[in-house]
């Protein structure tokens, strides 16, 4: 029965990475202002202001599968081929990992002879919409630091609308909202849910949000189990299609040299997070779980 689900992994769209350092551009209309021309007058070239560039390194993960040549021939009770049946495990395990590193609170790292490559998390690209407790402040949103811890505090539904409405002004336009299990139970019990009845026959009594419907949009309320075995304290606020997993070396399967009698394989992804507006989104941080 161990979970396999990964919300954040699966919501976000996938995307191609072309070197270990993974670029993409940002970019942003001009704020409204007065706009009246006077008839037949000549036409004055508005300013233009360039693009900037982000970039986030890839990351390698892998599991490496090994089978003993008894292993391999033994009748294994329920199954009919042990090499197989340890690949669609280990399979499911990677893309934990995966969920995993995009929730941890983990810098950027470009990586050496010694050190691995990291990618940059979401708490460490979202600066402009969030809430934290007291003395506690959001990333300066390149990748490079992370969230400075506050006091905890319980979730409640004003903090809840407050970053919502913060996205909303940014231009966002949330779809999801991630949470931990324990914070998906807070948020059913919010003022603006009652307990409903279902017909009497079907004895169904309906006490949970699953969809919050704000002002400014309906948003799915998804609990993550993978934020349970992290220490983050924290909630995600999301415009899935302005994020994306981009892939350098997509999921793949390789032999390992035969040592000894045993089979090994090694399953490999290389990936990073590509942020591309992180004004789409908010953070919720220092909250009880």
């Amino acid at each position: 029965i161990s979970p396999e689900d990964t919300p954040i992994l699966s919501a976000i769209p996938r995307t191609a990475a072309k070197g270990t350092k993974h670029e993409w551009q940002l970019d942003a209309l001009a704020a409204p202002a007065a706009n009246s021309v006077i008839e037949g007058d000549d036409a004055t070239i508005d300013a233009m202001v360039a693009t900037t560039r982000a970039f986030n390194f890839t990351q390698i993960q892998d599991k490496v599968i090994a089978l003993s040549g008894t292993q391999s021939s033994v009748d294994a009770a329920g199954r009919a081929d042990e090499m197989a049946y340890q690949i669609a495990k280990k399979s499911k395990e990677l893309k934990k990992d995966m969920e995993f590193a995009l929730i941890k609170g983990t810098v950027q790292e470009a990586g050496d002879a010694t050190d691995a490559r990291d990618l940059g998390s979401l708490p460490t690209w979202i600066k402009t919409n969030g809430d934290a407790g007291t003395n506690g402040s959001l990333s300066t949103g390149s990748g490079t630091d992370l969230p400075n811890s506050g006091t905890d505090r319980d979730l409640t539904e004003t903090i809840l609308k407050t970053v919502i409405q913060e996205v909303y002004t940014s231009g966002g336009d949330l779809d999801l909202l991630v949470v931990p299990p324990s914070v998906k139970q807070v948020i059913s019990g919010f003022n603006a849910n009652t307990t409903r009845f279902g017909p009497a026959d079907k004895r169904v009594e309906y006490a949970a949000i699953d969809v919050y419907s704000s002002d400014f949009g309906d948003i799915q309320v998804v609990p993550n189990r993978v934020m349970a075995t992290t220490d983050e304290k924290l909630c995600f606020l999301l415009q899935s299609d302005m994020a994306a997993a981009a892939y350098l070396r997509d999921f793949q399967i390789g032999d390992l040299a035969k040592t000894g009698d045993s089979e090994k394989k090694q399953l490999l992804v290389e990936w990073t997070l590509e942020m591309r507006n992180e004004a789409a989104h908010g953070i919720i941080l220092d909250i009880n779980q």
